[in-house]
């Protein structure tokens, strides 16, 4: 990622820098060496400190954070980060739909390192509301309700609120004491959120796993104490168990009636790996009563040359109820300046397919493969970079769905992104 200078605005100096871009001890790497840079435009001098995902999930530091623009004034840098894409998707079968939609995220932080460690403010904003409460096509996916009924092939559209929270580091030794939470924020429980993977950069679609690893990424009411170091990191959290309701433009009563604990280890600047565990309270409002323990397990690797992964498994089992199991493996490959390609292949075993009660399939669990392949033509644009791309799926599935499904049903989506920074 090449760093871009703009001219001095209101006396602060504003950049285009990835947006994690200042280490964890507080050291302004805002003017970049360029000499450090490969002839792709890759940092090759990248911190030793791990990247943040979204809440406080650690990523791979050769995976560098978001990338956005940075305003320096006085003791705070204010980050701010986003993107609008636009979008087609067509998928076949009987079951399967067309649409087009767009999704979006904007970004506004702010930090301020201190003689003691350090604190940030987070938000996280979507338009997404704007959207039919139904969503759009997504085969398999199933999760949250619209007009009162659960959505089935159809992903959700995500809240106004992403995020509203802080956190604090305060030096403690070899590492620091972390304090995060807020009305809106993401518990210590599964990966980083997929629209925060670089994995995931260019994928226009969500997991149909989503809500096996991160549906928890918009919580109503979260509070996560842990230590950290830059090898390893350990967490707690107490957090609002139920999942958002359709009314997406408010903020929900925050509650603190479910916990999780995660640990992360980041042996180098290649590698995060995490196993989290958590028991949720009432999770979906179409399994009433019903509570969820939830664990995880994945492993990120980024090669700080373009190459980034991740290998995830998932197992929650409702109390009462049955262990529904779910893997997810995903890559996104820079290839040069200009083009990007990425797949991503899952596994899940869903008992929520046939939503009616009447239905001789109700809650019978199926296992589905979706498999995925895309490209991107990445074009910067000042500030911004503009992708343009495709990708196509299929799956594979028990001969019983096909009544429903249709023998081999297939999908793609076209998209236009338009992100702040590169």
């Amino acid at each position: 990622m090449k760093t871009k200078f703009f001219p001095a605005l209101c006396g602060a100096a504003l950049t285009a820098v990835p947006a994690m871009a200042q280490d964890h001890s507080g050291h302004d790497m805002t003017h970049m060496d360029h000499g450090a840079m490969d002839h792709s435009g890759h940092d090759m001098a990248q911190s030793e400190q791990p990247a943040e995902g979204s809440g406080t999930a650690r990523l791979p530091a050769n995976e560098g954070g978001m990338h956005g623009l940075h305003l320096a004034k006085g003791d705070w840098m204010v980050m701010a980060h986003g993107y609008v894409s636009g979008q087609y998707t067509d998928h076949g079968g009987p079951r399967g739909d067309d649409k087009a939609y767009a999704t979006s995220m904007a970004m506004l932080s702010a930090q301020r390192d201190t003689g003691w460690g350090r604190i940030q403010l987070k938000s996280m904003l979507s338009l997404e509301p704007t959207m039919d409460a139904a969503g759009y096509p997504n085969l398999f996916a199933t999760g949250e309700t619209a007009g009162g009924l659960p959505l089935v092939d159809r992903q959700h559209p995500h809240d106004l609120f992403m995020e509203l929270a802080a956190r604090i580091d305060i030096d403690a030794g070899p590492g620091k004491l972390l304090l995060y939470g807020g009305p809106v924020g993401e518990p210590a429980l599964g990966p980083s959120a997929f629209m925060h993977r670089g994995s995931a950069a260019y994928n226009p679609e969500p997991p149909i796993t989503h809500h096996w690893f991160d549906s928890t990424h918009i919580t109503y009411g979260v509070v996560t104490a842990g230590y950290a170091t830059r090898t390893w990191q350990l967490e707690a959290s107490a957090f609002r168990g139920a999942e958002p309701d359709e009314r997406r433009w408010n903020i929900e009563t925050p509650k603190l009636d479910s916990w999780s604990v995660r640990a992360t280890l980041t042996p180098s600047p290649s590698w995060a790996l995490q196993a989290s565990y958590g028991e949720i309270k009432q999770p979906e409002a179409t399994h009433p009563g019903e509570d969820e323990h939830r664990f995880t397990a994945s492993a990120h690797y980024a090669d700080g040359r373009g190459l980034t992964a991740m290998a995830a498994y998932s197992a929650k089992k409702r109390v009462p109820g049955d262990t529904l199991s779910a893997w997810l493996g995903e890559v996104n490959w820079n290839m040069d300046k200009a083009n990007s390609v990425f797949a991503r292949v899952e596994n899940v075993n869903n008992d929520e397919l046939f939503p009616d009660h009447h239905d001789p399939l109700h809650d019978v669990a199926f296992r589905v493969t979706k498999f995925q392949l895309g490209y991107a033509r990445r074009i910067p644009i000042g500030p911004f970079e503009l992708a343009l791309g495709a990708s196509g799926n299929a799956y594979a599935k028990p001969a019983a769905l096909d009544a429903a499904y249709g023998k081999s049903p297939m999908g793609y989506t076209l998209f236009a992104k338009l992100a702040l920074g590169h």
